[in-house]
């Protein structure tokens, strides 16, 4: 299983859905708490679903149980804390509850995955830390 993360902030419906294509992506995996405002823009939910079923031919999957905490994500969007101690925090949340183990489970079939997460030119997302255990995981077994 090949693991990538994507961005659904900042970028264009043509760069993101080329990128997915580019890594012949079969599932797409959102672990964004909050997509359904209109911030999300063509990422909300049902539109992202919709499109990644249309343009890729692919699985999607809204699976809030590998994102972060509600409160440790408001900290770091409030600068309380820095992205290593973001980092930690939630690799032990995934630690806690055996959630990258979970995350191969379920999603390990697939050829490539996608995880869309929330990152901009200012801020990274819990996508990548999600990205890198995978990797360390399933090169590890």
């Amino acid at each position: 299983m090949q693991v990538h993360t994507i961005s659904a902030y900042e970028t264009t419906a043509e760069a993101f859905f080329t990128q997915l294509e580019d890594w012949h992506t079969d599932m797409v995996v959102d672990i964004r708490l909050k997509n359904t405002n209109q911030l999300a823009g063509f990422t909300k939910l049902h539109d992202l679903e919709y499109f990644t079923h249309r343009i890729l031919n692919a699985n999607y999957a809204h699976d809030v149980e590998f994102s972060p905490a509600n409160d440790l994500l408001e900290q770091y969007l409030d600068h309380k804390i820095d992205w290593e101690q973001y980092f930690a925090a939630y690799k032990k949340e995934l630690d806690e509850r055996d959630g990258v183990a979970d995350f191969v489970k379920r999603y390990g079939e697939y050829g490539s995955v996608a995880i869309v997460g929330t990152a901009t030119k200012k801020r990274r997302s819990h996508a990548e830390v999600l990205v890198q255990l995978v990797r360390e995981h399933v090169d590890g077994a």
